[in-house]
């Protein structure tokens, strides 16, 4: 599908052209500029040397709101190339967590360095389009890959499509075998009652049922992503605890089933947690989790 653009003038329409940048680095620098607006990702830093053995530079190294670490690697106009890099990057990455732990520590303070989960790493690759063979691809690589379409529309306009995105589901390890890179939701409900394990199914199928949605587990909690985190769900002995990308002053707070966790600390994104006991929670949950997938729209 072809993302087209108009300007409205009064009652009528003018369609706007796109077009590629006249050069690569111009992009890659405005999108660090402003990678937490476009991207929810924190900047650590930019074309990062691999050394001897891998022999190349990272385009641009980031932390997205989970912890997880990103990289990000770009190409004015399609080019297949793009994601057989940064898989070859992934794996410099994957062999060198203290590198990128140091970058984490020098850029946002030695605290943040215990956030980091290396349990599924991000590639973000922004093309001017991809191919239908691109977009088969990456569903059989086990990783977790966003393909990002871009375009420009005049001097001020830029445009953002996300033409595809998976979650992963393993990655290699040292010795090239193939192993679970992190928890799974069977795994996070081991131990726990038969109505939990009822709820997080209910819960997960009503998330996943709004549409444009993908799950990724992390090692603490499971994030539901329309782009950004919208809904991230962590699992208790009794209960489930939802964290929603939702203003919690827009919210009739009720003890017990919903609190303001502005400036709490808490595993999962979202300053509005949800409490869920019950099938009827659930269903008294459900307007809220309709406003926080819209919300990212």
């Amino acid at each position: 599908m072809v993302l087209r653009v108009f300007r409205r003038s009064g009652g009528s329409a003018t369609e706007l052209a796109g077009a590629a940048v006249p050069l690569e680095r111009d992009l890659q620098a405005y999108v660090e500029r402003n990678m937490q607006m476009l991207l929810g990702v924190l900047f650590l830093d930019t074309e990062v040397r691999t050394g001897p053995l891998h022999g190349g530079r990272i385009d641009t190294l980031g932390l997205d709101e989970d912890g997880s670490p990103v990289i990000v690697e770009y190409k004015r106009t399609r080019d297949q190339n793009v994601i057989n890099q940064a898989l070859f990057y992934l794996a410099w990455l994957r062999d060198h967590h203290d590198a990128f732990e140091a970058l984490v520590a020098r850029s946002l303070g030695p605290e943040a360095v215990a956030e980091v989960d290396w349990s599924s790493p991000r590639i973000i690759c922004i093309a001017a389009d991809y191919s239908r063979y691109d977009v088969h691809a990456i569903g059989e690589m086990h990783r977790r890959i966003d393909l990002v379409r871009y375009r420009m529309f005049g001097e001020d306009l830029l445009a953002l499509e996300l033409v595809a995105s998976v979650a992963g589901n393993a990655a290699r390890s040292g010795s090239g075998a193939l192993t679970v890179a992190r928890p799974t939701a069977e795994q996070r409900l081991a131990g726990t009652a038969q109505a939990v394990r009822a709820l997080y199914d209910e819960l997960d199928g009503r998330l996943l049922d709004f549409g444009d949605v993908h799950s990724v587990q992390l090692k603490q909690y499971t994030a539901y992503r329309r782009g950004p985190n919208f809904a991230s769900v962590k699992v208790q002995v009794g209960s489930l605890l939802v964290y929603l990308r939702l203003d919690p002053a827009t919210v009739g707070l009720e003890e017990g089933f919903t609190r303001n966790v502005r400036g709490i600390g808490h595993h999962g994104t979202g300053d509005l947690e949800v409490r869920i006991t019950s099938p009827a929670a659930l269903a008294r949950a459900a307007p809220l989790l309709r406003a926080a997938y819209e919300a990212v729209a």
